[in-house]
């Protein structure tokens, strides 16, 4: 909802200062997240590794739809995969923090994980890049667009989640 809301609260200000650029962060995750509609905020049954492909898979889809509406106000919105970066995202993980993950399987994902300064240049890529002045609705993977999963082409949970966002953020911009 953070992305949500404060995207919408700039947007007058990202619209009359165009050509403006929005990049939201995602991740690859997204091609396993479920929108579960009747348990949005998994207040039941709290699963982490599902919550985090669930809300980058919302983030996509936050994404396409706000680019649907962003459409000729000279403001585009891309969303980016930043890689596998070296970071603590994990902590609350219980699957990553265990024996086995961080003797073995850490290891073996070393040589794929990218130092922060890296995983930043596809996010500068998207902000930056003259080629990329007027795309939008993608999304992009070490500096190139990507195709993302079925769920995240659903024009129609994505129109949903943009109401209920509406509605938990009291944000009336429809």
């Amino acid at each position: 909802m953070g992305h949500f809301l404060l995207t919408n609260l700039l947007l007058d200000v990202l619209k009359s200062s165009a050509p403006s650029r929005i990049v939201n962060l995602t991740s690859s995750a997204h091609r396993t997240g479920q929108i579960n509609m009747k348990d949005l905020n998994w207040e039941n049954d709290y699963n982490p590794g599902r919550a985090y492909s669930q809300s980058k898979l919302a983030i996509i889809l936050f994404t396409r739809e706000l680019a649907n509406r962003l459409k000729g106000t000279g403001v585009t919105v891309n969303a980016v995969h930043p890689g596998i970066v070296d970071t603590n995202i994990t902590r609350h993980m219980t699957v990553y923090t265990n024996v086995f993950t961080r003797f073995f399987l850490k290891p073996l994902a070393w040589p794929f994980i990218k130092a922060p300064r890296q995983g930043a240049q596809t996010v500068l890529y998207a902000a930056l890049d003259p080629s990329l002045e007027n795309v939008s609705g993608c999304y992009f993977v070490n500096n190139e667009e990507s195709e993302v999963s079925q769920e995240a082409k659903n024009d129609d949970m994505a129109k949903w989640l943009w109401k209920v966002s509406e509605k938990w953020t009291k944000l009336n911009i429809t």
